[in-house]
This record gives structure tokens, sequence and C-alpha cells, in this order.
């Protein structure tokens, strides 16, 4: 059973830049599928970035497209979202999450087909 925890949230200006980590334990990394999620407050839990077993395959929901990254280190068990040209509404609690999958280029963008989730780090946007 894998554990996720999250880092490198924090207070960022508009328009400024952060990464968010997700270092994984107690699994087989490589074996995962890893998508971000955020939570905004009095918001549904949404679906941010995905990608796959290998880091060859990637998706993105259409509101940040352009402007996050999703990339994984499978030597070091982590998946990390490169956030750019933040803006208020990108303010959430940003959540990592592993499922565990036999197809290497299979990239998973809905929340309840995964079973590991981390506990979440805050972003704040400021305008």
């Amino acid at each position: 059973q894998v554990q996720l925890v999250e880092s490198g949230g924090g207070l960022v200006q508009l328009g400024g830049s952060l990464r968010l980590s997700c270092a994984a334990s107690g699994g087989t990394f490589s074996w995962y599928a890893m998508g971000w999620f955020r939570q905004a407050p009095g918001k549904e839990r949404e679906f941010v970035a995905a990608i796959s077993r290998s880091g060859g395959s990637t998706f993105y929901a259409d509101s940040v497209k352009g402007r996050f990254t999703i990339s994984r280190d499978n030597a070091k068990n982590t998946v990390y979202l490169q956030m750019n040209s933040l803006k208020p509404e990108d303010t959430a609690v940003y959540y990592c999450a592993a499922e565990v999958t036999t197809a290497r280029t299979r990239v998973v963008m809905t929340g309840a087909e995964y079973h590991y989730w981390g506990q979440g780090t805050q972003l704040t946007v400021s305008s």
C-alpha cells in the first residue's frame, strides 16, 4: 500500500509560479498512475492533471492546460505539478492520488478510480 505526502504549497501572487511535490512510499512507485486534484472552499474536488506510470502520457483539465505541467521521477518516487501563471481561481487544497495499473500508458482522470490519496497541500493565489 502506498503512502503519499504532498508539499510545496503556499501563498503566491497573481501570475506567479509554484511547484508541488508528492512523495510516495510503501509501494513500487513505477506501478502507479498518478494524478493531481484540487478542492476549493465550498466546491467539489476537481481533476487537475494525470500522468501514466512511465510518464509518457499526460492529461490536463482545460482550466490548467498550458499553465500547469505534471511530471514524475520514478527514481525519486515523486510526482510534481509545476504551476505557472497562477490565478486566484487556482486557490485550493491540492491532492495527489495514486492507482496501481498494469498499463504503462494509462492515465486516470476520475477521482473515484484512485485508491490512494495524500493529505493535501494548500495553495493560495492572491490578487
